[in-house]
Formats: structure tokens, C-alpha cells, sequence
């Protein structure tokens, strides 16, 4: 039985910790850093994600993790000039896999500061450029090149956490785990939402363009791992925003679609525009475009966000927003059960989504469906719950 100590569990009082197989040897080996508790369940977790990703759009993948779910979750594709100003990577030569690894990241900045990274192939320079100079507590992928390690190395004083894990590595059937003393045994999920799963549209619209496709898949697999209850935006191939673990599924549709909303904001020319003083950081800059963003800011609150602007900003209007958010169009999203009344298609409407996959079977079906037909969009259902716990 091969062990991997760890410095604590999940809290620092809860020692000692460690990790272990009863069967084989630990298919992940760590390059560098020391992993703790909530870092190797998210490693595990977010790794899975981009291999599934991978193997069904068969595209480099990234998913950048916060407390066991994706922050943000991306395929490799080019990214606009807009994209890459908003993301703050308009200075680098992305590769495909750095580019996943932004739009990952930029989907939602704020969730992402001190995330945990997951990369489907080998971390290239470019991927590991961008991760140095963002606030990141590790990363996962099948391997790296010697610049690649190089530089991840430099990082949070020599410190960083990088783990290569066995890309052909596959578990066994059965899952456990011990709960209060009490040993919890099901099959693992091996369900991989595919294009096999969107073929039971059942709205009056049916068109469905390939890149919706693409994008509901990326909703699915997001959610098999995204704490429940959950629901998830994707637009352009990207995350744009995820609401977990909320208890009530209307609250999971309502944050998820404000955070797309700031997503699609975050690109108005008035943000781009924005005037920061020198040697204001990432994060500072992320928080104070939150804060731009916001109607409900108080007067502390903008007087020390004043502080961090070399001009001070005029801020937008709401109706300057919503003329703004009213431009996302085309956006789908997923849910990982059944929508149970139709409100949850009356907040995505609001955010551009257009494609609803779910997995059907609530008693008001109908009233949903009602709903979707009277706006034009696309729902299919699946029959696969994807909870995740």
C-alpha cells in the first residue's frame, strides 16, 4: 500500500491526514510543493473534468477549481482581442492549452483567486506564464516541459504545487467512502454526457447549431462535477458562469446567471477602459471591476475602490448594463436534475441562453416546456441526473 502524508485534513486541527490505495500504487506523483487535503480532493475532482472534456470534444481542456467545484471550465479556443484584454493575457503568445487554461480562469476572476488548475495535456511554457502570475495553489496535468516546470517552480517562493497524474489511470467500479465512522459503497459515475445524450429535443424549436452542442456537453461534464445542486452557463466553448451548491435550484440559475452577467460585462468598453495605477495587482484590479460593476456599493466601499484608479471612472448606468447584457445572445445552459418550475427559464432568458439541457422528469414538464416554446429556445432532455456530492 503505497501513503502520501499530509500536512493536515481539512483543517489544520484535523491531523493526522493522508491519502492511500489498498490495491496499487498512488497514480499521481507531486513534482513540487506540498499538496494538502482540500487541494488533492480538488486535483482529483477537476483533473477527471478535463479528461472527460478531452475525450469527448477532443480538444485540449482546463478547468480552474475552488472547495470541490470548477470555478470556470474551457476547451481550447481562440480567444477574441476583447477576451484576451478582459482575461489580462493580451501580452502572451497563448498556446491552445494556455488558452483553455484563460478562459477557464476568466470565467469568473473573482471565484478563481487561489483556485486549483486542471490541464488535459502537458503544460507547455505558455500555460505555465500564465499560471505563475496568477494567484493559484496548484495544478494538475500528465505532464510538463522542462520550461514549463522551470517557471512553475519559481512560484510562491519555491512552493507551488505540481502534480502529474497517470493520463491512462482508471479506477475501479466501486467508490467509498467513511462518513461519521459509516462506510458509504455505490458504482462510480461513469456516465460521459456526449453528443449520444442531445438527441431528445423536446421544444417546438429543434434547431441546434453544433457549437450549442459543443457548449451543452461542456454544461454536462461541468456539472458531473460541481458540487449539487447545480446549474451551468456555457457560451463560446467556455464556463461563463456556475451556480453550485445551492439547496433550492432557482437560487443555482439566478447566481450562475449573474455571474454571466458580469462575465459579458467585464468586456464593455467602459471596463476595458478602466485607468489603474501603476503596480495595482491582478486581483486588486479584479476586485475593483466587482466593485464598478455592482449597484449596491457603499460609501467605504467606493472610497477605497476610488484609491486603486489613476482617474476616477464614471460609473455605468443600469440601463447602460442591461442595454449591454441584452447583446449576450446564443449562451446554453445545463442543469444537473430536473427544473422544477418554469421561473429558472425566466432567469436564463434574461442572460442570453437560447439551448436548455436537463434531465427531465418533474411533474411540471409541461409548464417548462410552455415556457421555453413561448421564448423560442431549444430544450432537450437527457434522463441523467448528474448530482455530485
Amino acid at each position: 500500500m503505497q501513503s502520501l502524508n499530509l500536512k493536515y485534513g481539512c483543517n489544520p486541527h484535523q491531523k493526522p491526514a493522508r491519502i492511500y490505495m489498498e490495491d496499487r500504487e498512488l497514480p499521481i506523483k507531486i513534482l513540487n510543493g506540498n499538496p494538502g487535503y482540500i487541494n488533492l480532493l480538488d486535483a482529483v475532482n477537476s483533473w477527471q473534468l478535463v479528461k472527460d472534456l478531452k475525450e469527448v470534444l477532443k480538444l485540449p481542456a482546463a478547468a480552474s477549481f475552488k472547495h470541490l467545484s470548477p470555478a470556470g471550465a474551457a476547451v481550447a479556443l481562440p480567444l477574441s482581442d476583447t477576451l484576451k484584454k478582459a482575461y489580462f493575457v493580451e501580452d502572451v503568445e497563448l498556446s491552445p492549452l494556455a488558452a483553455a487554461y484563460a478562459r477557464a480562469r476568466g470565467a469568473d476572476r473573482m471565484s478563481s483567486f487561489g483556485d486549483w488548475a486542471a490541464l488535459s495535456d502537458i503544460v507547455d511554457e505558455s500555460t505555465a506564464t500564465i499560471l505563475k502570475r496568477e494567484v493559484s495553489d496548484g495544478v494538475i496535468a500528465p505532464g510538463y516541459t522542462e520550461k514549463a516546470i522551470e517557471i512553475l517552480k519559481t512560484k510562491k517562493k519555491g512552493g507551488y504545487n505540481v502534480i502529474e497524474i497517470d493520463k491512462d489511470y482508471e479506477p475501479g467500479d466501486i467508490e467509498k467512502r467513511s462518513v461519521f465512522g459509516i462506510t458509504f459503497e455505490q458504482v462510480r459515475n461513469k456516465a460521459l454526457p456526449g453528443y449520444g445524450d442531445l438527441l431528445h429535443v423536446v421544444t417546438e424549436n429543434k434547431s441546434l447549431p453544433e457549437e450549442a452542442k459543443r457548449d451543452l456537453i461542456i454544461s454536462m461534464i461541468t456539472l458531473k462535477y460541481t458540487q449539487s445542486n447545480s446549474v451551468c452557463y456555457v457560451y463560446d466553448g467556455q464556463v461563463i458562469g456556475n451556480g453550485a451548491g445551492q439547496q433550492s435550484r432557482i437560487h443555482c440559475t439566478r447566481l450562475a446567471g449573474d455571474k454571466a452577467d458580469t462575465w459579458y460585462l467585464r468586456q464593455h468598453p467602459a471596463v476595458l477602459q478602466l485607468k489603474f495605477k501603476k503596480g495595482i495587482s491582478r486581483p486588486e484590479r479584479d476586485n475593483a471591476i466587482d466593485l464598478y460593476l455592482r449597484d449596491d456599493i457603499t460609501e467605504n466601499e467606493e472610497k477605497a475602490w476610488l484609491e486603486l484608479f489613476a482617474e476616477p471612472p464614471r460609473r455605468l448606468t443600469k440601463a447602460e448594463k442591461d442595454e449591454w447584457i441584452a447583446g449576450l445572445q446564443g449562451v446554453s445552459i445545463g442543469s444537473d436534475a430536473f427544473f422544477p418550475f418554469r421561473d429558472n427559464i425566466d432567469r436564463a432568458y434574461k442572460s442570453g441562453v437560447r439551448y436548455v439541457v436537463q434531465p427531465g422528469g418533474s411533474l411540471r414538464d409541461e409548464d417548462v416546456i410552455k415556457a421555453c416554446n413561448e421564448y423560442g429556445i431549444v430544450m432537450i432532455f437527457t434522463n441523467i441526473r448528474l448530482f455530485h456530492h
